[in-house]
């Protein structure tokens, strides 16, 4: 198995992002270092940001989520 870079894993997440109804609205900032993504921004509640935790999470090659969105 391959494995997979970071940029491949940042430009996955964010098209998951894209993808799901609940978070496309949402301007965040995805960066990963060896596997481990960090989304940076603006949630506008406590469940979409669990979302986005989960949504991450389910992308082929991370290894964790650091969710440091904030809830407005």
């Amino acid at each position: 198995v391959e494995p997979i870079d970071d940029a491949s894993i940042t430009a996955q997440v964010n098209m998951a992002l894209l993808l799901h109804r609940s978070t496309s609205g949402l301007n965040s900032s995805v960066t990963t270092k060896r596997g481990v993504v960090t989304v940076k921004g603006k949630a506008g509640t406590a469940l979409i940001k669990d979302q986005v935790t989960k949504f991450v999470k389910d992308v082929h090659g991370v290894k964790s989520v650091n969710n440091q969105m904030t809830v407005e």
